[in-house]
C-alpha cells in the first residue's frame, strides 16, 4: 500500500513539474512580446515611420560625402557669383568659374543629363527638365512668378515667394532676393587648399619635387601653411579644439584620482575604524557620481561660465565619487601580510600605506584611470559642446547650420580617430606601467 501511495505521489509530482515548465515555456515567451508590444505603441513607432522622410535622409548622407557649387544671381543687381559651398571663402576669383558655366549675357548652366538652366537678362530664368518641359520663372520685387500649373509633382515647391526644384542632377531655388543653382560633385572639394593659395590644383609632384610655385616660399613649406591655414576647413581650430578635449579628458580624470585616492583611505573598513565617517565619504561618493557628468556641466556652466576648464571640472566631480568607490574597494582587498612586513621594520603608519598598500593597488588604480581617460575622451566631446570647447562645440555649430554636412562627417572621422588612438596609447600605457608595478 504504502509502495502504491509513493508511486501515485512521484507521479504527482512528476506531472506538476511537468505542468510548472510548460507553464513556464508560455510564460516567458508571453512577457517578451508583451514587452514588445508595450514599446512599439510607447514609442510611437507608426507615427515614426509615417513622419520618416527619406529623401531628407538620402540627401543628408550624400552632402556628407561630396560637395556643392552655388551658382548664384543678385536679383537686385544682376551679379553672378560662383562659390563651394555657398561660402566667400569659396568664392571663385575674379574671371573664374565653373567649367560647366558659359555664355556672358545669357548665362547657361549645364548640370548634366540635359538638365540646363539659363540666366536671361533681368530677373528672368529657363530650367529645361527632360521629361517635365521648360520652366519659366521671373521676379517682381519679392513675388516669384512663374509657367507652373497648379498641380506639381513632388519634387516642386511653388509659392507665391519661393520656388523650389529638385532634380536628380541638382537644384535650383528661386526668391525675390536671389535664383541660385546647386550642383552637387563627390569628394571634400578645398580641403587641403583654397583658390586663394597659389597651390591650388597642382599636383602633389609638382609641390614636392617641382620648381618653386611661390616665388616667396618654399613648396613644401608654403603648402603646409595653407593647408594649417585653410579658411573653409579650419584646420588649425581643429587640431586645437582635439586638444582642448583631450585636455578635458586628461584634466579631469587625472585630477579626480589624485582627490579620491585619500579620500578611499576614509571610506575603507580596514583604514577607517569610525563607522560615521566612512558613511559620510560613501554617501559623498555615491552623491557626486549619482549626478550624470552631463548635468554637473550645466550646473558647473552656470557657476563658472562657458569653457573647456568647466568641461575639465564636470568629468572630475563624477569621477571622483566613481574613483572613490572603486579604489576603497580596492583598499578593502589588500593583503594583510605584506603590510605587516613593513610594519616589522619599524615604519610608521604613512610608510605603511606608501610601501605596504600602494604597491598593492597600483594595478587596479592605474588599469582604471586609464580605462577612465579613454571613456572620458568620448564624454569631453558631448560636455564640449554644452559648455563651448573642443571639438564637440565645432561639431555642434556644423549641425546646426543645415548644410555643411561633410564638415560633420570630418569631425565624426576625427573623433572616432582620437578615440582610437586614445585606446591605443592607454592600452599601451597600462600593459607597461602594470607590468613595471610586478
Amino acid at each position: 500500500m504504502s509502495e502504491a501511495m509513493t508511486l501515485d505521489t512521484a507521479k504527482t509530482d512528476i506531472s506538476a513539474l511537468f505542468r510548472r515548465k510548460r507553464l513556464t515555456a508560455f510564460a516567458v515567451p508571453s512577457v517578451i512580446l508583451a514587452y514588445f508590444v508595450y514599446i512599439f505603441f510607447a514609442f510611437d513607432i507608426p507615427g515614426l515611420a509615417q513622419r520618416a522622410d527619406w529623401d531628407n535622409a538620402v540627401t543628408l548622407a550624400s552632402d556628407s560625402w561630396s560637395h556643392k557649387v552655388h551658382v548664384t544671381r543678385d536679383n537686385s543687381s544682376g551679379e553672378m557669383e560662383y562659390s563651394v559651398e555657398g561660402e566667400r571663402k569659396g568664392n571663385y576669383p575674379d574671371g573664374q568659374r565653373p567649367a560647366w558655366v558659359s555664355g556672358e549675357d545669357i548665362v547657361t548652366v549645364d548640370l548634366g543629363g540635359d538638365h540646363v538652366v539659363r540666366f536671361l537678362d533681368g530677373t528672368a530664368t529657363e530650367i529645361e527638365i527632360p521629361g517635365f518641359g521648360l520652366v519659366e520663372a521671373r521676379t517682381e520685387g519679392r513675388t516669384v512668378l512663374t509657367n507652373l500649373p497648379e498641380a506639381v509633382p513632388e519634387w516642386i515647391s511653388v509659392s507665391d515667394r519661393r520656388v523650389g526644384i529638385t532634380t536628380p542632377e541638382g537644384r535650383i531655388t528661386i526668391t525675390g532676393s536671389k535664383t541660385e543653382v546647386f550642383n552637387y560633385f563627390p569628394g571634400w572639394e578645398l580641403f587641403f587648399f583654397t583658390f586663394e593659395s597659389p597651390y591650388h590644383g597642382q599636383p602633389a609632384t609638382r609641390i614636392l619635387f617641382g620648381d618653386r610655385i611661390d616665388p616667396e616660399r618654399a613648396n613644401i613649406v608654403g603648402a603646409v601653411q595653407d593647408f594649417w591655414n585653410n579658411a573653409m576647413w579650419r584646420h588649425k581650430d581643429v587640431v586645437w579644439a582635439i586638444g582642448e578635449t583631450i585636455l578635458m579628458a586628461f584634466l579631469g580624470t587625472f585630477g579626480a584620482a589624485i582627490i579620491a585616492l585619500p579620500l578611499a583611505f576614509l571610506g575603507a573598513k580596514r583604514f577607517a575604524p569610525v563607522q560615521a565617517a566612512r558613511f559620510g565619504i560613501r554617501r559623498i561618493f555615491d552623491f557626486v557620481r549619482g549626478v550624470d557628468a552631463l548635468i554637473w556641466t550645466v550646473v558647473l556652466a552656470r557657476a563658472f561660465g562657458p569653457g573647456p576648464m568647466t568641461g575639465a571640472l564636470a568629468i572630475l566631480v563624477t569621477d571622483t565619487g566613481t574613483f572613490g568607490k572603486i579604489f576603497s574597494e580596492a583598499l578593502e582587498n589588500v593583503e594583510e601580510k605584506q603590510i605587516e612586513g613593513v610594519q616589522s621594520t619599524g615604519a610608521k603608519p604613512l610608510q605603511r600605506y606608501r610601501f605596504g598598500v600602494i604597491p598593492q593597488v597600483v594595478p587596479v588604480l592605474l588599469s582604471q584611470i586609464l580605462y577612465f581617460l579613454e571613456s572620458n575622451t568620448r564624454s569631453a566631446t558631448i560636455i564640449g559642446a554644452i559648455t563651448g570647447g573642443g571639438i564637440g562645440l565645432m561639431l555642434t555649430q556644423a549641425i546646426q547650420t543645415q548644410k555643411d554636412w561633410e564638415e560633420v562627417a570630418y569631425y565624426i572621422i576625427l573623433i572616432v580617430l582620437m578615440v582610437m588612438l586614445m585606446d591605443w596609447v592607454s592600452g599601451k600605457l597600462r600593459a607597461r606601467l602594470i607590468k613595471r608595478s610586478h
